[in-house]
């Protein structure tokens, strides 16, 4: 199964091809995507994306993950996180959202089984 291309990414919206759902923020992973809700694992801008948010992805089997920071990277990724994904031996990159969405579409295009969390407002 690949990883689904991100067709498209506005402020506070992103969708993901092959789904109708229009997504805030977003998990996908190869052969699927779903709303990234904060609520479930508590995360905030601080101290931002927890090993929790990202086990769903982990467990898809994924070499690398893409965390999208947000369009202002207001959304923090602390080392332990970065530490929880390699690890795993999973390749991490952390970026402005617009970057992120490009970098892990590149991935997935290249046949890459990347995952990602993609913040889209600040």
């Amino acid at each position: 199964m690949s990883s689904p291309e991100i067709a498209s990414l506005s402020w506070g919206q992103m969708k993901v091809k092959g789904c109708s759902t229009t997504y805030k923020d977003c998990k996908v992973w190869p052969g699927g995507s779903r709303t990234w809700d904060w609520r479930e694992t508590g995360t905030n801008h601080s101290p931002g994306v927890q090993p929790a948010d990202l086990e769903e992805v982990v467990k898809k089997g994924v070499k690398t993950v893409v965390i999208g920071r947000g369009m202002s990277e207001a959304l923090q990724v602390p080392a332990s996180t970065v530490d929880y994904l390699k690890k795993n031996g999973i390749d991490v990159l952390v970026l402005q959202t617009e970057k992120a969405v490009a970098e892990y579409n590149a991935l997935a295009a290249q046949g890459v089984r990347v995952g990602g969390v993609f913040h889209s407002t600040c």
